[in-house]
C-alpha cells in the first residue's frame, strides 16, 4: 500500500470547459477525499472581453481577456475544491477556421511532442489513477480540444503510467432532451439546416455505447456555481439562462467512455475509481 492518495487529472482547453464537462465528477471526487488536479490548456484569449467584445472585433484585447478569464478559473478551482490546478498557458486557438488557429505560439500549431512533455511531466509528478480528456473530435470539433485529446495520449505514451483512461461524452438521448430545452428558452430560435442538423445528431454517442455514467445530481449546485464563477462569458452560457434546479435535472449526470483500464472493473460502470477502491 502507499500514502499516495488518490488521483483524478482532468486534462482541458479552456478556461470554463472543467466546469461544463466535469464539474459534477471534480466537485465529488474532491468530497470524497480524492487529490483532483486540472491541467487547463490554453489561456482562453479568444473569449469575450469586457462588455461583450468579440474576439476580433475593435477594442478585444486578448492578453487582458486571458487575466480576467484566470481569476475566473481559479474562483471556479474554488468552487469546485479542485486540489490542484496546472495552467500550460498556450495562446487560445480560437474556434476551428479562425485566422487565430495559424497564430504563432497558437495551441492549435504546438507541436503535440512539445505540449505532450509538458503534460507528462505533470502526470509523474502527480500520478493519476484516473485521466479525463475529450475524444478525438474534441467532441465538437474545437481545435484545442482536439489538441488537448492529442497531447494528453501521447503523453500517457511517454510515462509508465497505467491510469485508468476516459473520454467525455454525451448520450444522444441527452443531447436530443438539450436540443428541447433550448428551444423552450429560445422560442424564435430557427431549425438547423440539414447539414448542421447533421453535424448535431453526430455528438455524443448512443446510449449503449457509453461505458460510465456518474452521478453528481448532488453537486450540480456547485457545478453551476463554477459555471457562474465565468462570467464573463456568461453571453456564451446557455446553462446559465435555466436556473440551479433545471440545471440539475439536465446536468447530474456526467458520462464517459473508458478507453483504458489495468483493474478489469466491469462496464458500465457507475464510478472514475471503480476498480480501484
Amino acid at each position: 500500500m502507499t500514502d499516495r492518495p488518490l488521483t483524478l487529472m482532468a486534462v482541458h482547453a479552456h478556461p470554463d470547459d472543467e466546469a461544463t464537462g466535469t464539474g459534477g465528477v471534480l466537485a465529488r471526487y474532491a468530497a470524497e477525499g480524492i487529490r483532483t488536479v486540472l491541467v487547463t490548456c490554453t489561456d482562453g484569449g479568444c473569449g469575450d472581453g469586457p462588455g461583450g467584445v468579440k474576439p476580433g472585433d475593435p477594442g478585444h484585447d486578448p492578453a487582458a481577456v486571458a487575466l480576467i478569464r484566470r481569476q475566473e478559473l481559479e474562483a471556479s478551482c474554488d468552487v469546485l475544491k479542485v486540489s490542484e490546478l496546472e495552467m500550460l498557458d498556450y495562446t487560445d486557438s480560437g474556434m476551428m477556421g479562425w485566422p487565430s488557429n495559424d497564430a504563432p505560439g497558437s495551441f492549435w500549431q504546438t507541436p503535440v511532442e512539445e505540449g505532450a512533455a509538458r503534460l507528462a511531466e505533470l502526470m509523474r509528478h502527480y500520478r493519476p489513477d484516473v485521466v479525463v480528456t475529450y475524444d478525438e473530435n474534441g467532441f465538437y470539433g474545437h481545435p484545442d480540444h482536439i489538441q488537448a485529446h492529442r497531447i494528453t495520449m501521447a503523453a500517457l505514451e511517454m510515462t509508465t503510467l497505467t491510469p485508468k483512461v476516459y473520454w467525455t461524452t454525451m448520450p444522444r438521448s441527452g443531447m436530443q432532451r438539450f436540443g428541447e430545452i433550448m428551444r423552450e428558452f429560445h422560442e424564435d430560435m430557427p431549425e438547423p439546416d440539414p447539414a448542421e442538423a447533421a453535424a448535431m445528431a453526430e455528438i455524443g454517442l448512443p446510449d449503449d455505447e457509453i461505458t460510465t455514467w456518474v452521478d453528481t445530481t448532488a453537486f450540480s449546485n456547485q457545478k453551476f456555481d463554477a459555471l457562474a464563477a465565468h462570467s464573463s462569458q456568461g453571453e456564451n452560457i446557455f446553462f446559465l439562462k435555466m436556473g440551479k434546479e433545471r440545471f440539475g435535472e439536465l446536468m447530474g449526470t456526467e458520462t464517459f467512455v473508458r478507453v483504458q483500464d489495468a483493474t478489469g472493473a466491469a462496464v458500465p460502470e457507475n464510478d472514475l475509481f471503480a476498480g480501484l477502491r
